[in-house]
Parts: structure tokens; C-alpha cells; sequence
């Protein structure tokens, strides 16, 4: 308990900090958690046995993070269908060799650690991207933190009892309502939006950080491992404590644009 608190009070002012600064330093943020979170991913590929293409990756995520800050949210699209066309191609120019499934999780493992997660530059890149960014950095601690004090208090139904056995729904409607809360708190304190788009971000979060979290626990499971990596002392590794932001972040990006 004491690794995981210190962890906490050193990284959660790092990532403030680096985010409030913006330019280079949030660039910089956001080139190594996606590198280390590829990393990871394609770790637990080898745990499950897959063949994993450790060098046409950190390229193809290299040249995805360039792109987007030389050029910005313009090469989104082009970037990832050439990716999947890359995949693709090596599955046919490599067959048998390679399997539709090995193909699948390489092209995955950039799509998830790298493209989702890099939203979050464009997200501080918006008009008033700081306050949407440590709106969106707010609202996963908050739903997290609802969700392991009610599910600790009142939880008695499973949620997911084969992927987190202590994870319950009344947890996960914990978590939902800090949410919507802490966004009614940044609605009265940050405007800049009505209140019913403050209430809307909110659920996005309370239901896909959630869900983020679920979702790597099963990779985890499959890979039969408890944790992603070992560099967050208490906390394991960044798929461990980023695995709610990497559904998040991109759902609240194009949800601000959206409503506002």
C-alpha cells in the first residue's frame, strides 16, 4: 500500500504538470506512455504465445507519433488505414507463416497502446484543452475511486466475475455516479459548456473507464499474468494504470468536439 500511495503522489502531479505545460513536454508524456505501453502489449503477446512483430511496431508507432505532432489530427485516418494495409500485406506475402490471428493482435497492439492513447495530445491541443484534459484525468481517479468505495461497501453482485472476481455492479454504478459528479463539480468551477455536456463527458467516462479496465484485465488473463509490467512500483505496469485512460481519452476528444 505504502509503493502504490507514493507512486500516486509522485506520478498523478507529473502528469498534471506535464499536461498543464503542453508543447513538447505533453508530446514527450505522450511518446512514453504509448512506447511502454506497446512494450507491454506485445509482452503479453509472448506470454500467450503469438508472434509478435516487435520491430515493425515501435516503427509503425514511431512514425504514427512524428506524423501526428509534425502534422496533427489530418493524418489520423491515412496513418491507420495504412497500418491495417501493412498488416494485411504481411499476412498475404507471409502465409502460412503468419496466422490471421497473429496478424490481428500485432495490428492491434499499435491501434490500441499507440493510436487510442495519443489522443491524448489532441485532446490538449483543443481550445481549453487543459481544462477538458484534467477534466477527463479527474473523472477516471473519480470513477475509480467510487467504484473500490462502494463496491468495497455495498457490492454484493459480480460484474465480471470470470475476467476481476471483485469488481461488483454496485461498484460499477458507484463509479458511474462520482463521475457524474466530479463533472458537475468542473461544470460549476471550469463552464466553458453547459451542464447537461458536463453530465454526458461524465457517463462516458463512468461507463468506459470501466470497461477499459475489464479489458485488460482479460488480456491479462489470457496471458495468465496479474500485471502488464513492473515499472509503477504497487501499481505494476502503464497498461495497469493507464488502461482506463486508453478507452477514455479518445471518447471524450471527439466528444468535446461533438457537443461543443
Amino acid at each position: 500500500m505504502f509503493k502504490r500511495t507514493m507512486s500516486a503522489l509522485i506520478g498523478a502531479p507529473l502528469l498534471l504538470v506535464f499536461t498543464y505545460l503542453g508543447g513538447p513536454y505533453i508530446a514527450f508524456l505522450v511518446a512514453a506512455l504509448t512506447l511502454l505501453a506497446l512494450r507491454e502489449f506485445l509482452q503479453i503477446g509472448r506470454y500467450m504465445g503469438i508472434k509478435v512483430w516487435h520491430k515493425l511496431a515501435y516503427a509503425a508507432a514511431v512514425i504514427w507519433l512524428a506524423s501526428l505532432f509534425m502534422i496533427g489530427r489530418e493524418c489520423l485516418l491515412p496513418m491507420l488505414i495504412l497500418w491495417l494495409l501493412v498488416c494485411l500485406g504481411k499476412l498475404a506475402l507471409t502465409y502460412p507463416s503468419e496466422s490471421f490471428p497473429e496478424v490481428s493482435f500485432n495490428f492491434i497492439s499499435v491501434l490500441y497502446t499507440v493510436v487510442l492513447l495519443s489522443h491524448l495530445y489532441l485532446l490538449r491541443q483543443l481550445p481549453r484543452g487543459i481544462a477538458w484534459t484534467f477534466l477527463t484525468f479527474f473523472l477516471v481517479w473519480a470513477t475509480d475511486t467510487g467504484a473500490y468505495l462502494v463496491g468495497r461497501q455495498f457490492g454484493r453482485h459480480p460484474l465480471a466475475p470470470k475476467i476481476s472476481p471483485n469488481k461488483t455492479i454496485e461498484g460499477s454504478l458507484g463509479g458511474l455516479m462520482f463521475s457524474l459528479a466530479v463533472a458537475l463539480v468542473f461544470w460549476r468551477l471550469a463552464g466553458g459548456a453547459s451542464w447537461d455536456t458536463y453530465l454526458v463527458l461524465g457517463a462516458i467516462v463512468g461507463v468506459s473507464a470501466q470497461v477499459g479496465d475489464l479489458f485488460e484485465s482479460a488480456l491479462k488473463r489470457g496471458a495468465g499474468i496479474k500485471d502488464s509490467g513492473n515499472l509503477i512500483p504497487g501499481h505494476g505496469g502503464i497498461l495497469d494504470r493507464f488502461d482506463s485512460f486508453i478507452f477514455v481519452v479518445p471518447l471524450i476528444y471527439y466528444g468535446v468536439i461533438l457537443l461543443t
